[in-house]
């Protein structure tokens, strides 16, 4: 029994691993070429790489969107979004160090503009995720990773963020670092896609009758 237990806890590290790991390498991406293809062919690579150990969430809207659908409890997403959190505010001191500039993250456009953008798009990635790789129907396929990085892909052409964590790192990083202007602009990068993906779960629900 203690042996289980052992290994039942390190199955749960390696999936935090992961999904600290998946979530840097991400943001560093993001924050060192800012190129959609780029961006979603490192989302497509994440996903075939850590979907057998984490699920490959790497994003906290991901992770919600999971509590819902029943794959992932409460207690685990907050550890998940803690990982999440910290790898994207590892990745930004990363591109801080190599660049020798901050990873700002632009807000230029409208707050309606903003969250309009975050919340579409969150909603559009949460349906396919929920579809390609959680829905029985789609059980055992191979272009789940490639549909989610795609998505991925086409979204950040409109230049959102449709990650909570993509958003907070930075703009956390930006205001230890003695800027602190991004911060009020944190609450886009949550409320939009949070929103997004609490609705597209309910509305996946809804249309596959569950």
């Amino acid at each position: 029994m203690f042996y289980l237990y052992l290994n039942f806890k390190k199955e749960k590290i390696k999936s935090y691993i992961v999904e600290f790991t998946g979530t840097l390498i991400l943001v560093l991406v993001i924050g060192l070429t800012s190129n959609p293809i780029a961006i979603g062919s490192i989302i497509t690579v994440l996903v075939y790489t850590g979907i057998h150990i984490s699920g490959a969430h790497y994003n906290p809207a991901v992770s919600i969107a999971m509590i819902l659908r029943g794959l992932l409890s409460p207690k685990e997403a907050i550890i998940y979004i803690f990982s999440q959190l910290s790898g994207a505010l590892v990745a930004s001191l990363i591109v801080f160090w190599i660049d020798g500039a901050l990873m700002i993250i632009d807000s230029s456009s409208s707050v309606f503009q903003i969250l309009s953008i975050e919340f579409f798009f969150t909603f559009i990635l949460i349906i396919v995720i929920l579809y390609v790789a959680t829905d029985k129907r789609t059980e055992g396929n191979f272009y789940y990773g490639i549909a989610i990085g795609f998505t991925i892909m086409l979204a950040s052409f409109a230049e959102g963020l449709y990650n909570p964590a993509v958003g907070a790192g930075p703009i956390l990083i930006d205001t230890v670092m003695g800027n602190g202007n991004t911060l009020p602009n944190l609450w886009y990068y949550l409320v939009g896609p949070i929103s997004g993906a609490i609705l597209a779960t309910y509305v996946y629900k809804l249309i596959m009758d569950e």
